[in-house]
């Protein structure tokens, strides 16, 4: 194994061949740009070699990755974003953009599990849950009375074929019984 396929920190490392294919140095496998964002999504560290040159091209098949997700999918970008985007290139604000866009994103992660972690503790105080708790186990007490027990199911299992259908006579007139005593 050569430096650039082995790597100390466990990034899996893509090589990137001139037919446009990529492979999987970790699988030994051929992959395509899906594999590769739904790697990313997953949160799998990857770096992306050119397999003739060995220069990291993984920006340019990241960038790939998104166009290929806004050309087919729900756009997350909006169209006055890409403008000022394009702006910048040559723009003496340039350089710090990248750390802008990247404190940006981590602020928005922080916030969005901030957010779903006080919807989760919220629902455990929340009337509407202690309700619906509630309803449920109404709904639990009504359906068993229209519902054999177990142990009456377990019993006429037990009971020969011949009994079966006593067992079964039986337990229509249990229950005929529970449905005019609910009808008074």
């Amino acid at each position: 194994m050569t430096k650039a396929e082995s790597s100390d920190d466990d990034t899996v490392i893509i090589k990137k061949y001139a037919n446009r294919r990529l492979y999987n140095t970790q699988s030994s496998s051929y992959i395509t740009l899906d594999h590769l964002a739904k790697m990313t999504r997953d949160g799998v560290e990857y770096k992306v070699l050119d397999a003739n040159s060995g220069n990291d091209i993984t920006h340019q098949i990241m960038t790939q990755i998104i166009m290929d997700e806004e050309a087919t999918g729900e756009q997350i970008l909006p169209v006055g974003f890409l403008r000022n985007l394009i702006c910048m290139y040559g723009n003496s604000m340039q350089s710090m953009l990248p750390q802008y866009l990247e404190a940006s994103m981590e602020n928005f992660r922080e916030n969005q599990a901030k957010l779903t972690k006080a919807l989760e503790s919220s629902m455990g105080n929340n009337p509407l849950t202690k309700l619906a708790e509630q309803n449920m186990a109404m709904f639990k007490a009504a359906t068993s009375a229209f519902i054999p027990e177990t142990d009456n199911a377990q019993e006429s299992e037990a009971a020969g074929s011949g009994d079966e259908l006593e067992s079964l006579k039986e337990q229509m007139a249990e229950m005929q019984k529970k449905l005019d005593a609910l009808g008074k």
